[in-house]
């Protein structure tokens, strides 16, 4: 009576196992199943029940384990196939671990590793939310950054120049009357800030920054149109000048003069300026209206 495999169904002439073309560790008697329906049997059988198929108990399955590092082979096909041991030993394999190997872990326990970069990205999000620091520090987010020019940008000879911008508003607003009363935009103003820049930095250095739409800065003047104008007045000595009121009442002359000046009184709703002292100490001026 022969045997076979009772994983790949390769015949055998013995019971014993492993089979030598997969390496299972169980055979079965080769019986062929006989039914009542079956003419094989030479005729009608009566209705008695089928043959039985003659399987025996598989028992154990067994592995072959290196003796080296326990590296488990299918077959006794030394080397191991890990360290290279040529000793393989019969083992009964187990599946200790397997249950442990297919448990799911949390998402805690996958998260805990990223916790620290999770928190970074946190604060930072906070500090953006709260105002503490501008989301314009980003690339593309925000207003372009004025680009660098040589000279004074914000205050030269003791004067500060932010605050003589408020006063020449101020100054101008006195010429104009309530009727035709201008705000100060602080967009405005930064684009005034970059124009001025790019035109000194043309000026005294070495290239010319690239241009900006006045769109970019976040005004306030809708779908108006935004006009600027460049002043440059060279004969203005800031060592002269006491404070910085003193200085706006002739810049904001200056701008009341030139060839602007009409712009400059009637026309538009807001405006916004910017001064920069060259290094051959001009001060340059730019105004910016809508």
């Amino acid at each position: 009576m022969k045997w076979r495999c009772t994983r790949c169904g390769k015949p055998h002439a013995e019971n014993d196992p492993p089979c030598d073309n997969c390496g299972h560790n169980a055979f079965e008697k080769a019986i062929v199943r006989v039914d009542d329906t079956d003419d094989h049997s030479g005729g009608d059988r009566g209705g008695s029940e089928p043959i039985p198929s003659g399987t025996v108990e598989t028992g154990p399955d067994y592995v072959w384990a290196c003796t080296n590092c326990g590296r488990e082979h299918v077959r006794n096909t030394p080397p191991c196939s890990r360290c290279g041991n040529p000793d393989l030993e019969r083992v009964e394999q187990t599946y200790a671990g397997v249950e442990r190997d297919l448990e799911t872990p949390s998402w805690l326990e996958v998260a805990t590793p990223y916790l620290p970069i999770f928190a970074v990205i946190g604060v930072v999000v906070a500090l953006f939310a709260t105002g503490i620091v501008s989301p314009s520090i980003l690339p593309g987010i925000g207003p372009p950054s004025p680009p660098d020019a040589p000279g004074q940008a914000d205050e030269a000879a003791g004067l500060d120049f932010e605050t003589t911008e408020t006063e020449v508003h101020d100054r101008l607003e006195d010429e104009r009357g309530g009727s035709d009363g201008r705000r100060y935009d602080d967009g405005l103003a930064a684009f005034a800030e970059h124009r001025n820049r790019r035109l000194v930095a043309a000026e005294f250095g070495d290239r010319e920054p690239g241009a900006a739409d006045p769109d970019e800065f976040g005004h306030d003047c809708g779908n108006a149109r935004v006009v600027g104008a460049p002043l440059v007045v060279s004969d203005l000595s800031l060592a002269e000048y006491g404070n910085e009121s003193a200085l706006a009442a002739d810049i904001a002359d200056g701008l009341l003069t030139s060839q602007f000046g009409d712009n400059v009184r009637t026309g538009y709703d807001a405006e916004g300026m910017d001064i920069h002292v060259a290094p051959n100490d001009d001060v340059y001026v730019f105004y910016v209206a809508c």
